[in-house]
């Protein structure tokens, strides 16, 4: 059996491709789903949610508690909510969260995922041409510590996690009294100028840190595909606390 196993990988290895593990420690995923049992995760506040795609990948491997996936635009929105329809412990909200209760102008992107409220850098445009603006998206925007504690009720160790193209200074400065209660974050660290004013890796990581979290994760993000240089990073971070093993 390992001989053949052997010999199957060589053949897709020579082809361009490779055979690894879906789960476990040993897989970006599988460290993710780790940390969550590790911190009791029970709700996760997935920020930026697109058409869905984190919160499948949270069921895919095993996360049974509850998402609130927030999503300002509106078709990425109907997609979203769609597929929360089916999943009596997800909610989709149609909402951006930001440092202020109003509206605002996000600048949509024809990828969709690149879409910012800030002004997209060069480096972003040439290593990713899909990235490109294709118009605008006038969207209503909420302060997390306005509409939060609606969704906190009944969790005692919320995760947020936030994908909001290099907005995450204003989404947090909107949630101070939320952060408070979080047991975890998951964000975007820029490890290149991508957008204009976006906070740069170490500020983030200073950030974090004054209000008790300490980084645990990182999951590689936005590539350069002409040159391979990686430009973001996802980075996790949790309160030290929900990690002490304690000793014999």
């Amino acid at each position: 059996m390992r001989r053949s196993l052997d010999w199957a990988h060589g053949v897709l290895r020579r082809a361009g491709f490779d055979v690894v593990r879906s789960r476990g420690l040993g897989t970006v995923n599988g460290r993710r789903q780790a940390l969550f049992r590790a911190a009791g995760i029970d709700l996760v506040i997935d920020v930026g949610a697109n058409r869905g795609q984190y919160g499948r990948l949270l069921r895919a491997h095993g996360y049974a508690g509850r998402i609130v996936s927030i999503e300002p635009l509106a078709a990425p929105f109907a997609a979203l909510s769609a597929a929360a329809a089916r999943d009596p412990q997800w909610l989709a909200v149609n909402v951006a969260l930001g440092n202020a209760d109003g509206e605002a102008t996000l600048t949509v992107a024809a990828n969709s995922v690149s879409s910012s409220f800030l002004e997209m850098l060069p480096l972003h445009r040439e290593a990713a041409p899909t990235s490109r603006s294709v118009g605008a998206e006038v969207v209503a925007m909420r302060r997390l510590d306005s509409v939060g504690p609606a969704w906190l009720r009944g969790s005692s160790l919320p995760f947020l996690k936030l994908d909001v193209q290099g907005f995450e200074a204003q989404v947090l400065a909107g949630a101070q009294e939320t952060l408070a209660a979080l047991a975890g974050l998951q964000l975007e660290l820029q490890l290149a100028p991508l957008y204009a004013g976006a906070p740069a890796l170490p500020a983030m990581i200073q950030e974090l840190q004054t209000h008790g979290f300490e980084l645990m994760g990182l999951e590689p993000g936005f590539t350069d595909a002409r040159t391979g240089r990686l430009l973001q990073v996802d980075g996790l971070f949790f309160r030290p606390a929900r990690f002490d093993v304690p000793t014999a």
